[in-house]
């Protein structure tokens, strides 16, 4: 007897857009009860970023979610209690301790190609030696090992730098701490909980496990998508798809094949929708593809685009207003108050939200003022500063 499969659920742009916003917690009430480390465990992985304009984009991401967090308690929040750890996933990522053993298949990636880009002289004289370190005198810095570089360029990296990351690459160092933005090194042992301190799980396991939690994270997605979030081949994708709990789903606009956690089908998202400026680098539009496919929005990181080229600005900010990403901003802090150095908006409408986010984030960061520099145009720079003025 054969049987015939469910039919396939077919969703409209607009509740394939509700759904990533619900999964990535800007959609409904925001769980303050979780706070920090329950956005963390929502997204399973929060991108960190050397640029820090208002904040590091780690900072930014529970501020987008719950408000005005105190700074303070977000590192503390990240980092204390052997609560999380830094790996390679979207990219260098805090991560939820209990996704350790997740990770085993990229440890043992690392491991077998041997080496990383820089170059050890000798590997197991380096190795051992900081390996001894650690156990000798606890959780080192790079500094604290014997110097991050050798005195040049930043990538010129000296040995024990080279070696410390090499272990933390295959696992026989952990990152469960940043500090003054350093990362602070230990063994496993110590940093790791005893119940999650293995490697047993096979690749296959791993995979499953980190499509289902991409799924869940994004709610609904592409193959493509799905890859991408923790940085996936598409093959791997493919070859535990189906048993990840995940669904097919038809998604209206887009050509790809989709898939979504059963969990977001089961009621239609409703809620309050956040308004707040996003960092670049938020999961929630961090793959820019999905990012236009999803809000028709186009948005570039420009950091790194020499400066007469740049079109947004440095560290362009989208706005997330109405469950909708209706404008961007540029922002900079002078002494006291928060410069807009360049911002635009889709319409005049989104002056309104722009100015409540861009008060609110001064308020955040410690700012008494804002003032706007430059815009697209004359009209979105008065609506905006108008609109500031009757905040």
């Amino acid at each position: 007897m054969t049987t015939t499969p469910p039919p396939t659920v077919s969703l409209s742009a607009d509740e394939a857009r509700r759904i990533a916003l619900r999964a990535q917690g800007f959609l409904g009430a925001p769980d303050r009860r979780g706070g920090v480390r329950g956005v963390l465990r929502h997204l399973g992985a929060v991108q960190l970023d050397t640029i820090s304009v208002l904040a590091r984009s780690h900072e930014l991401i529970p501020y987008a979610r719950l408000g005005s967090v105190g700074r303070t308690a977000v590192e503390s929040a990240y980092w204390s209690d052997s609560h999380a750890f830094e790996y390679w996933s979207h990219a260098a990522c805090i991560l939820p301790i209990e996704e350790w053993p997740h990770f085993a298949f990229r440890r043992r990636a690392r491991r077998a190609r041997g080496h990383r880009w820089h170059v050890l002289q000798d590997k197991e004289r380096s190795t051992r030696a900081v390996l001894d370190r650690l156990k000798a005198d606890g959780p080192l810095t790079s500094t604290e090992l014997g110097g991050a570089k050798n005195g040049g360029e930043w990538f010129e990296w000296s040995e024990s730098k080279i070696a410390v990351e090499w272990l933390l690459d295959t696992g026989e160092v952990v990152c469960g701490e940043r500090r003054g933005w350093k990362r602070v090194y230990d063994l496993p042992e110590r940093a790791v909980p005893d119940a999650l301190l293995h490697d047993d799980l096979d690749d296959r396991e791993c995979l499953r496990r980190l499509v289902a939690l991409a799924g869940q994270s994004l709610g609904v997605g592409t193959r493509a998508d799905i890859a991408d979030y923790h940085r996936l081949k598409g093959e791997q994708v493919d070859a535990v798809i189906a048993d990840s709990g995940l669904v097919p789903v038809e998604v209206e606009g887009w050509s790809k094949p989709a898939w979504a956690d059963p969990e977001a089908l089961v009621t239609v998202p409703r809620g309050r929708h956040r308004t707040t400026l996003l960092s670049p680098f938020d999961s929630l539009v961090w793959d820019r593809p999905r990012t236009e496919r999803i809000f028709g929005f186009t948005h570039r990181l420009e950091a790194y685009v020499p400066k007469p080229k740049r079109i947004h600005g440095y560290f362009a900010m989208p706005l997330l207003a109405g469950g909708r990403l209706q404008g961007r901003v540029d922002p900079a802090r002078e002494g006291t108050a928060l410069v807009a150095r360049q911002l635009s908006l889709t319409t005049l409408k989104a002056a309104r939200p722009m100015a409540e986010a861009l008060r609110e984030a001064a308020s955040w960061v410690g700012c008494d003022a804002v003032r706007v520099e430059r815009s697209g145009s004359p009209e979105e720079a008065e609506a905006v500063t108008a609109e500031l003025a009757g905040l």
